[in-house]
């Protein structure tokens, strides 16, 4: 089925939408029922943390995932997840695993840097999370884009259609998707073969010495906690892969430093880890460990709520023509005022900063 021509761009017919879901498997879901009598012990405790003690193979988020659903009863009735339990009750929980996870159109705006017949370019904001995954199946980019109508390269999983690469959840800026097949291999392999210029913008805490430097450690899954990366000098670590950060500072703000970052592999969390192993982690980046404010001197910065990180410039070659195309996304405001005031908490030149970032503002 061709697409269709509407208000100078395309877009796809409905029907080719329900594509995407097709190579997920649908299996039949499988109901168990367990019951159980709330003890002594169990008293006063909240019914999620009950079920997770006598369901040992229930996550606590798949507890509150049944819960809200209705699936758990308290004496026959429906309970909330913040319930205290009282000795003697009796707990059902119809125990159901996850329906598949599908790649759902939804309608989300998008700020859309560039568009041609191959590609295009989205200006994703921080809090978005590029396609659907355990417990995450809406709001995401990959969604906001079949909402649209969008057509998307289907040659690779059927959860991230057109996806050649990736920015964190609490990471702004730009990302670049494929429309066709054959946009998505050569893209693919621009990225493999490091030909993909990416340009991002990062505040750290403390003060980095020399004014460019580069980060060569290799990088893996933390073994003792699997949401986080970890980075060695050497790749020491099972399956660590090699990864190299360059950067350069833009400038220096009380004991954090903004710095201009130049990322050559696209490793998970590479610039966050990188930082991180330096003792020099991203501002907001809580997970790799930045406090949840700021202080500068006797002053408490108020709560960023995200990383301090941006993907302000991305350089491609277009895959059909070869033209090389230079895309830009300014800095967000929130980031920009978040400087303002971090400049004015440690009695500093806000025109300094304005210089140092006229490039990206």
């Amino acid at each position: 089925m061709l697409p269709f021509q509407l208000s100078g761009r395309r877009f796809c017919r409905r029907e080719e939408i329900a594509y995407y879901n097709r190579r997920v498997p649908s299996p039949e879901l499988k109901t168990n029922r367990t019951e159980f009598t709330a003890s002594t012990d169990d008293a006063g405790q909240r019914l999620d943390r009950i079920v997770v003690a006598h369901c040992a193979d229930l996550s606590r988020t798949r507890v509150q995932e049944l819960i809200e659903a209705g699936l758990v009863l308290v004496d026959d009735r429906v309970a909330k997840t913040s319930h205290r339990v009282r000795s003697g009750e009796r707990i059902t929980v119809e125990i159901q695993p996850r329906p598949p996870i599908r790649a759902e159109a939804e309608s989300i705006p998008l700020d859309v840097l560039y568009e041609d017949d191959d590609v295009i370019a989205v200006n994703k904001p921080a809090g978005m999370t590029v396609h659907a995954g355990a417990g995450n199946q809406s709001g995401t980019l990959v969604n906001a884009l079949l909402g649209r109508g969008q057509s998307l390269a289907t040659g690779g999983d059927a959860l991230r259609p057109g996806i050649v690469h990736r920015l964190d959840k609490e990471t702004s800026g730009i990302i670049l998707v494929a429309k066709n097949d054959s946009a998505h291999a050569r893209l693919g392999e621009a990225f493999r073969s490091r030909e993909v210029k990416k340009t991002y913008i990062a505040l750290v805490h403390g003060v980095l010495q020399d004014e460019h430097g580069r980060i060569n450690f290799a990088i893996s899954r933390d073994p003792k906690r699997r949401v986080r990366m970890t980075a060695r000098r050497t790749a020491t670590l099972a399956r660590a892969r090699d990864a190299r950060t360059d950067w350069r500072v833009l400038a220096r703000i009380d004991a954090t430093t903004l710095v201009e970052v130049q990322l050559h592999t696209g490793r998970t969390h590479q610039i966050r880890v990188h930082f991180s192993a330096l003792r020099h982690p991203v501002v907001g980046d809580e997970l790799y460990g930045a406090p949840v404010q700021l202080r500068i001197g006797k002053i408490t910065m108020p709560s960023l709520g995200r990383n301090f990180l941006h993907a302000a410039r991305l350089g491609f070659t277009q895959p059909r023509t070869g033209a090389w195309i230079e895309l830009r996304s300014p800095l967000p405001s929130h980031l920009y005022l978040f400087l303002q005031q971090l400049a004015k908490a440690a009695n500093t030149s806000a025109g300094g900063i304005d210089a140092a970032l006229s490039a990206y503002l």
